[in-house]
């Protein structure tokens, strides 16, 4: 039952447990229950990334500001949009901008990039205030972002 069984033909430090299998003899002296330290610290920096897009989500939940991609034939911008500019309504953000962008034929919104902030992390930041003019090969797409999004000053 776990008892080294001397065997002829077996390197040093192998032993045979009862099944039959063959193991290193420091592993006789390796207890679970006393070590778990390691364990514990693993599965710690296993579950620091999931905290911290946890993190990351409650951050762009609190922000008011969506995102956005203009894509047009000559370029593709990212531009940010309050829920004073998307206006009321229950539709997605996407939908809303689109129609605020056809009944007013023009809009002001802040072009956003991904910038550095004062502690060093990664963010995205207004970057100016461009103009959006309606035309009949502008498409506009719902922008995803892992970073924290802030809203303009």
């Amino acid at each position: 039952m776990g008892v080294p069984l001397p065997r002829a033909g077996l390197p040093a430090g192998v032993w045979l447990t009862a099944n039959g299998r063959r193991g290193r003899a420091w592993l006789r002296s390796f207890s679970m229950t006393t070590n778990t330290l390691p364990r514990r610290t693993l599965l710690g920096v296993a579950l620091l990334p999931a905290a911290l897009a946890v993190r990351s989500v409650r951050a762009q939940a609190a922000a008011s500001v969506q995102l956005f991609k203009v894509v047009s034939p000559r370029d593709e911008v990212i531009v940010g949009a309050d829920a004073a500019q998307l206006g009321p309504g229950s539709n997605p953000g996407v939908e809303r901008l689109a129609a605020q962008l056809a009944a007013k034929g023009q809009l002001t919104l802040w072009q956003y990039a991904s910038h550095k902030d004062a502690s060093g992390a990664l963010v995205q930041a207004p970057l100016r205030q461009i103009v959006v003019f309606r035309n009949e090969l502008l498409r506009i797409e719902p922008y995803a972002t892992p970073l924290v999004i802030q809203p303009p000053k």
